[in-house]
C-alpha cells in the first residue's frame, strides 16, 4: 500500500535519540498585536548556550509552523537573508554567540487557524493551544519541554471588542492606546516550557471567589464564561476550593501564584489545559445547573477542575523532559483526580467506573495494532499519544507502585520528587528513583510496567490439602506480543487477596502478594475448611484474571466479599458467563438481581452499579472474534428477560426513590438515589407498557432536573413508540439555544439502537446547528455513533464505515487532532469477521491512497 502524504510527516522521532538542546532560553517577552486580519508576535529571547550540548557549530534551530516572518534581529542588529536559513519548519541561526538577544516578528492569522493549535479565534474570542507543540504557530521558538524560560506578556486590542486580555502569571501593568485599543502586562515567576503558554482575548461573564491557602495567603480564584452563562460557574469554582483543599491535604501542595484563573471555551479540542496559572476549559467541564446538566457532567467537572489544577505541581512546577515522559504528568494526575473523585463522591463507585473505562478505551489499544508502552520508544505525530495508555494505564501503574510501597512511604516519596525537581523538567527514571530511596526496594522490575506494552493475563489456580491444612495459590502470568515486542519478560505485580469460606466468612485477612515470577505458588497454612479466593480485590493490578469460579462461587462473592469492586467483578463475569454460554439461561441472573434489589440497602450509588449489565464494547473484548450482532441480540434478551421478571420490584424501588429525589440537589445521598432510580427506569422502558412512565419524568423534569430528563429520553428514543418524535421536538425547542444541551441531543439520537440510526446521523450533520469545525458537536454526533453505538456502526453492510472515511477525510483538513480521534474504530478491524475485516480494511486504503495529515498516517501505517 502507498500512502501519500508529506515528507515530514514520515519522521519517526525516537526516544533513544534525545539529545539535550542547544541552547537554553530564560527570558521571553512577547508582545501581541491583535488586529481583526492578523496578529503580529514580537518576541524576544534571552538565549544561553548549552556547555553540554556538544555542538561545536553553535547552531540554533527554531520551530515553526504556518508562521510569517517579518523580521529578525540579533543583539539588536537585523539578520540578513543570507544570516539564517528557513524552510517549512524551521529556522536556523548559525555561529551563535553564548549569550544573546534575538528579536523575532511574525504575523499569523488565528481567524483562518480551524486546527484550533497555537493562537485561534472562536466565536470572537482569541484563545491558545500549546499542548503539544502548537506553541511553534506563535512564533520561531524551541518548542520542547525541557527549555524552561520565564515569560513576560504584553497583548494589545481592541479595548471594546476585547475588553479582557489574559495571560500566565500576574498581571503587571496596563493602559490605553489611541483609536480605542489597549494593552495589559503580564508576568509569570515561574520558569515553564511554552506548552504552558497561554493567551485569552475576549469579552466574557466573571465569577470570582478566594481561597486561603494552608499558610494564611489569600487566592483570588477568577472563572471566565460566555456572555450569559455566568450562573452556571458557581459549582466549577467550588470545585476549585475542594480541589485545591484536597492537594494541601493530601500532598502538601499550596498554590504558589496570587491569582488563579479558569477560561471556559466553546471549541477546544481537548477537555481542558493547565497553562500555568490561566487554565483553559472546554466549556462542558466548567458550565452546569441543574437543568442542563446531569449528575455525570457535576462529577466530571470536579474531576477535571482537579485535574488540572493538580497539574500546578505535576506537569507545571515539575515537567517533562521529553515528550516520551507524557506520562509522568499524565498518568500521575489522573491518578491524582481519581483519588480526588473517590474522597469526594464515592471510593467503590468511582473505582469501579475508572475500571470499566479503562478496559474498554485501554484494554483493547493494548490488543490492538496501536499498541504501546506508558513510556512510548518512538512516534511519529505526538498527539496521538494522548491515550488511554499514557493516561489510565498510567495511572494504574502508579496505583499499583503505592499499594507495593504502602501509603505513608509513597507520600514520602513525592515529597522528595517535588522538592528535588521543583522547577526542572525531568523523566520517569527520575520519578522511580525518588521512590526508591524512601522505600529502599528495587524497582527495576517495576519499571517493565512502563517500557512493555500489552495487558498482562494471570492464571490463578488453588489446590486444598485437607491433612496439612493448607491451601496453594499458584499465579501464572503472560503477555501476548505486541507490534515490535515478541517477547515480554515478567512484570511485578501487587495481588490484593483474602479467602472467604463457604458461608462467606473472611478466613484470611487481606493480604497484598508480590507476584515477579513467570509462575509463583503461594501457601496458606492453619486453612481449615476449603476457601473461596477474592483475587486481585480493588482492581489491584491492570491484569485480565483467568480463575475458573464456579456460578455459584461467583454468587457468593457477590453477596458476601468484604471488597466493594470484587464483588462488582463476582457479578459482572457471572453475566458474562451467561452472555457467553450457547443459551442465556436468565433464571439465575434474575435470581441474583432480585437478592440485590431486596438486600442491598446501604449504598444505593453501589446497587445502581451492581445491576449493570456488561456493555456490549466489553463483552466483544473477551471474545476472539467480535461477533457484532449476536452480543447486541444476547444482551437486549437477557436485559428484557431481568426487566419482565422483576418488573414490579423495579416499579416499587423507582417510586419509592422518585418521591425522594423530586427537589434537586447535588450531594453524595441525592446522586446515589438519582442514579438507582434511573437504573431502575431503564430497565422499566424496555417495556413498552411503561412508556408512560417515561413520558411523565421526561416532561416534569424537562427545565428542572437534567439528570432525570435525560435517561427518561434515552428510553423514549431507543423504542419505536408514539411519543418518540414529538420527545425529540420538545427537547430540542428547550436545548436549542444552549450549545452543551444540543450537545446531549445530538449523542441520543446517535446512541439510537433502532436501525435506521445511520441515517438519523447523516440528516443531523446537515442540520443548521451541526458544526464540523467544533469538536464537541464532532464528539457528540460521529463520536457516539462510531465509538459507541456498535450495532449499527458496524452494520454489515459497511455503510458505516464508509461514512466514518468520509467524514475523516473532511475533518483532517480542518483539525487532524480530531481526525485522528475519530478513525480509531477503523483500525480495529482485525478483531472482527472476515467480512468486516474487509469492508473496514477497504476504507482505510481509500485513505491511504489521499494525501493525509501526519496525525493519520501514524495511524493508517500501524494499522494497515
Amino acid at each position: 500500500m502507498t500512502l501519500s502524504t508529506t515528507k515530514e510527516s514520515t519522521t519517526v522521532n525516537y526516544l533513544k535519540d534525545y539529545r539535550v538542546p542547544t541552547y537554553f532560553i530564560d527570558e521571553v517577552d512577547l508582545v501581541f498585536d491583535l488586529h481583526e486580519t492578523h496578529t503580529t508576535v514580537t518576541s524576544l529571547l534571552r538565549v544561553r548556550h548549552n556547555q553540554l550540548s556538544h555542538d561545536p557549530e553553535k547552531t540554533l534551530t527554531l520551530n515553526g509552523e504556518e508562521l510569517i516572518l517579518e523580521s529578525i534581529k540579533l543583539n539588536g542588529k537585523s539578520l540578513a537573508a543570507h544570516q539564517y536559513q528557513i524552510d517549512k519548519n524551521t529556522l536556523t541561526i548559525s555561529a551563535m554567540p553564548d549569550h544573546a538577544e534575538l528579536e523575532i516578528v511574525t504575523q499569523i492569522f488565528p481567524q483562518k487557524n480551524t486546527a484550533l493549535m497555537g493562537l485561534y479565534v472562536s466565536n470572537q474570542t482569541y484563545c491558545t493551544q500549546c499542548e503539544a507543540e502548537g506553541f511553534r504557530r506563535i512564533t520561531y521558538f524551541l518548542d520542547q519541554p525541557d527549555v524552561l524560560a520565564k515569560y513576560t506578556t504584553t497583548i494589545i486590542a481592541d479595548e471594546k471588542k476585547y475588553p479582557i486580555l489574559l495571560s500566565n502569571g500576574n498581571l503587571v501593568d496596563a493602559g490605553k492606546l489611541a483609536q480605542g485599543r489597549h494593552w495589559v502586562k503580564w508576568k509569570d515567576p515561574f520558569k515553564k516550557p511554552s506548552y504552558l503558554f497561554a493567551l485569552v482575548a475576549g469579552d466574557f461573564d466573571l465569577v470570582r471567589d478566594q481561597f486561603k491557602t494552608i499558610s494564611g495567603r489569600m487566592i483570588d480564584l477568577r472563572i471566565y464564561v460566555e456572555k450569559g452563562t455566568g450562573d452556571q460557574a458557581h459549582y466549577a469554582i467550588q470545585a476549585v476550593k475542594e480541589a485545591m483543599r484536597w492537594d494541601e491535604k493530601n500532598y502538601g501542595r499550596e498554590y504558589d501564584l496570587d491569582i488563579y484563573m479558569i477560561v471556559a471555551i466553546g471549541d477546544f479540542t481537548m477537555g481542558a489545559m493547565e497553562n500555568k496559572g490561566l487554565n483553559i476549559f472546554n466549556t462542558k467541564y466548567i458550565l452546569a445547573k441543574p437543568e442542563n446538566a446531569t449528575d455525570e457532567d457535576y462529577m466530571n467537572i470536579a474531576s477535571v477542575i482537579a485535574h488540572e489544577y493538580f497539574h500546578n505541581w505535576t506537569g507545571n512546577r515539575v515537567t517533562c523532559r521529553d515528550w516520551f515522559q507524557l506520562s509522568l504528568k499524565e498518568g500521575l494526575t489522573i491518578f491524582r483526580d481519581q483519588s480526588f473523585s473517590e474522597d469526594l463522591f464515592s471510593k467503590s463507585v468511582m473505582r469501579i467506573r475508572d475500571v470499566i473505562d479503562l478496559r474498554e478505551t485501554q484494554f483493547p489499544e493494548d490488543a490492538g495494532p496501536l499498541a504501546h508502552s506508558v513510556q512510548p520508544d518512538s512516534y511519529i505525530e505526538i498527539n496521538n499519544f494522548y491515550t488511554a495508555t499514557i493516561y489510565n494505564k498510567g495511572a494504574e501503574v502508579l496505583r499499583m507502585l503505592k499499594t507495593l510501597l504502602g501509603e505513608s512511604v509513597f507520600r514520602r516519596g513525592m515529597d522528595l520528587y517535588f522538592a528535588r525537581f521543583d522547577g526542572q523538567a525531568v523523566t520517569i527514571d527520575d520519578y522511580i528513583e525518588c521512590m526508591h530511596e524512601v522505600s529502599g526496594i528495587d524497582l527495576k522490575q517495576f519499571k517493565r510496567w512502563y517500557t512493555q506494552a500489552g495487558t498482562p493475563t494471570v492464571t490463578v489456580v488453588g489446590e486444598y490439602h485437607e491433612a496439612q491444612q493448607t491451601y496453594t495459590l499458584t499465579f501464572t502470568q503472560t503477555c501476548l506480543a505486541t507490534p515490535n515486542q515478541l517477547e515480554k519478560l515478567p512484570f511485578l505485580i501487587p495481588a490484593r487477596i483474602g479467602l472467604l469460606d463457604k458461608e462467606g466468612h473472611e478466613i484470611l485477612s487481606e493480604a497484598v502478594l508480590h507476584l515477579k515470577e513467570a509462575s509463583q505458588v503461594f501457601t496458606f497454612k492453619n486453612i481449615t475448611s476449603v476457601p473461596l479466593p477474592s483475587l486481585f480485590r480493588g482492581f489491584s493490578a491492570p491484569i485480565k484474571l483467568n480463575y475458573h469460579y464456579t456460578d455459584e462461587e461467583l454468587f457468593l462473592l457477590a453477596k458476601h466479599d468484604s471488597d466493594a469492586f470484587n464483588r462488582y467483578e463476582a457479578i459482572q463475569c457471572y453475566l458474562l458467563n451467561k452472555l457467553q454460554s450457547a443459551k442465556t439461561d436468565s433464571a439465575g441472573v434474575t435470581a441474583l438481581f432480585q437478592y440485590l434489589l431486596q438486600h442491598e440497602t446501604q449504598d444505593d450509588f453501589l446497587l445502581a452499579e451492581f445491576l449493570t449489565v456488561p456493555s456490549e464494547s466489553y463483552i466483544g473484548e473477551q471474545m476472539a472474534v467480535i461477533d457484532v450482532d449476536g452480543i447486541h441480540a444476547k444482551r437486549e434478551g437477557l436485559m428484557k428477560s431481568i426487566a419482565e421478571t422483576l418488573q414490579d420490584l423495579f416499579l416499587e424501588k423507582y417510586k419509592q426513590l422518585h418521591a425522594a429525589t423530586l427537589q434537586y440537589e447535588f450531594n453524595r445521598e441525592a446522586v446515589a438515589k438519582r442514579q438507582l432510580k434511573n437504573k431502575c427506569l431503564s430497565y422499566l422502558l424496555l417495556s413498552p407498557n411503561n412508556m408512560a412512565l417515561g413520558k411523565t419524568q421526561f416532561l416534569a423534569a424537562l427545565g428542572q432536573n437534567m439528570t432525570d430528563t435525560l435517561p427518561a429520553l434515552m428510553g423514549i428514543v431507543n423504542q419505536e413508540n408514539a411519543f418518540r418524535e414529538e420527545a425529540l421536538v420538545i427537547f430540542y425547542d428547550f436545548c436549542k439555544d444552549d450549545a452543551l444541551m444540543l450537545d446531549k441531543w445530538f449523542a441520543i439520537q446517535a446512541a439510537c439502537k433502532l436501525p435506521d440510526t445511520l441515517q438519523t446521523v447523516k440528516k443531523l450533520m446537515a442540520h443548521p446547528q451541526f458544526d464540523l469545525k467544533n469538536p464537541n458537536k464532532v464528539y457528540a454526533l460521529i463520536g457516539t455513533f462510531c465509538h459507541r453505538n456498535r450495532v449499527n456502526f458496524h452494520v454489515k453492510s459497511g455503510e458505516g464505515y464508509r461514512f466514518l472515511r468520509e467524514v475523516v477525510e473532511k475533518l483532517d483538513k480542518l483539525n487532524p487532532q480530531v481526525a485522528a480521534r475519530m478513525l480509531k474504530p477503523l483500525t480495529t478491524w482485525k478483531r472482527y469477521d472476515k467480512e468486516r475485516q474487509a469492508l473496514m480494511r477497504e476504507q482505510l486504503t481509500i485513505l491511504a491512497k489521499q494525501k493525509c495529515s501526519p496525525d493519520l498516517y501514524e495511524l493508517i501505517t500501524k494499522s494497515v
